[in-house]
């Protein structure tokens, strides 16, 4: 019995320390904002702009997006849309050679995104664009999106994450993603710049100085992270990140749970990969005194939030069984504290999208997480690619 507590009081010293961390950014997002400023007058120089959107197999949604994103209030002879197309039909290369964009070519053996930006990034000079924005092949960006991005630019800032959301919402589980993106984004992103820290990226919705990216793109260890990675390299080379709240890109949600399974698979063997080459890196910024740095590293031990929904779940379940008060009471407390904390984190205009079956739904996406976890090595070795195929329209908060 001995031994027994021993690893509970472990396991839920872990998990507080979780839910502390969850509850403290949580509150903080609350009362902070992000690096939108408004105030500030618009710039008079228009920077050029470069759009990387890298693709595989995106026939279905890549001509839609391309069109949409040429509807940029910005100049259009100050921005381009350049797609890294890999493994695209024939009949699409031909539709896209008709658009004022760029269309650079790619095949790889084993595909990721990072080999398709880093191509481009080889095939372009450092001086061709003065920033370069990353968009996912499904994104749709706000017309006034590049404008945002320019105004930071010319506020001082060298890299920024504008806010993604959901452009679909036409199952439960695109609501529940939708829901979990914006968590996200106040956690991860608006809350971390609020307590002075770097925002996280997102894979899409992303703007860099063009040799701060190349340079931090240099190295890439996970298969299907690169935007981690990129974000830490920035953050260890002592530059921040801002967040836009009002700079919208629309995201497709995925719409069922084997493609929500698949693309979890993925980002969690990302980050396990991501802990297994920056962990010490990041002890060593602690230990150096580079505190925002060494957390921003190191904030990926903390667990994923339905992860730790579950985890809680099955130890108030266990203390039930055992018919012992301090095993389920501590952290029943616990999961108050988190299940308060996500709910705050949640904006308005997501709560009436919120039904029964939603709710309903939680439980059966733990247990896809959980398979995603014990799966993951299969993404080790090969990108698990989500496909998109939505044509809904934008929602917008």
């Amino acid at each position: 019995m001995t031994i027994i507590y021993s690893i509970y009081l472990i396991l839920i010293g872990f998990i507080s320390l979780n839910v502390l961390y969850w509850a403290v950014f949580a509150v903080a997002g609350r009362f902070g904002r992000a690096d939108d400023n408004d105030t500030v007058p618009l710039p008079l120089v228009f920077r050029k702009i470069g759009v990387l959107i890298p693709a595989y197999k995106e026939d279905a949604v890549i001509i839609e997006s391309v069109t949409e994103n040429l509807k940029q209030s910005y100049p259009a002879d100050r921005f381009e849309l350049i797609v890294i197309a890999d493994s695209f039909q024939p009949q699409t290369l031909a539709k896209l050679a008709t658009l004022p964009i760029r269309v650079f070519e790619v095949s790889f053996q084993v595909s990721t995104v990072a080999k398709a930006i880093n191509t481009a990034l080889a095939r372009l000079s450092l001086d061709e664009y003065d920033i370069l924005v990353v968009s996912d092949a499904d994104n749709h960006m706000a017309p006034d999106f590049l404008g945002r991005i320019n105004k930071a630019f010319a506020q001082g800032w060298r890299a920024v994450q504008g806010h993604r959301v959901a452009k679909n919402m036409n199952t439960s589980v695109a609501i529940l993603d939708a829901i979990s993106e914006e968590i996200n984004n106040h956690i991860f992103r608006k809350a971390s710049r609020v307590l002075g820290l770097s925002s996280a990226t997102i894979g899409s919705g992303m703007a860099f100085e063009p040799s701060l990216m190349k340079t931090a793109m240099v190295t890439q260890h996970t298969m299907g992270g690169y935007d981690r990675e990129l974000e830490t390299n920035i953050v260890l080379s002592g530059h921040k990140i801002g967040y836009l709240e009002k700079a919208f890109i629309y995201d497709e949600k995925v719409a069922n749970r084997a493609v929500f399974e698949n693309q979890r698979t993925r980002w969690v063997a990302a980050q396990w990969q991501f802990l297994t080459f920056y962990f010490w890196r990041g002890i060593s910024e602690l230990v150096q005194g580079r505190w925002a740095s060494g957390f921003k590293v190191l904030q990926a031990v903390f667990l994923p939030k339905i992860l730790l929904l579950g985890l809680l779940f099955a130890c108030i379940s266990s203390g039930l069984v055992a018919n012992d008060p301090i095993l389920w009471k501590t952290p029943l407390v616990l999961l108050l504290i988190l299940c308060g904390s996500l709910l705050i984190s949640v904006p308005t205009y997501l709560w009436k999208l919120i039904t029964l079956r939603e709710i309903l739904l939680i439980p059966v996406l733990m247990l896809s997480f959980v398979r995603a976890v014990l799966t993951m090595r299969k993404a080790f070795k090969r990108f698990l690619h989500t496909p998109h195929t939505s044509k809904t329209g934008m929602n917008m908060p």
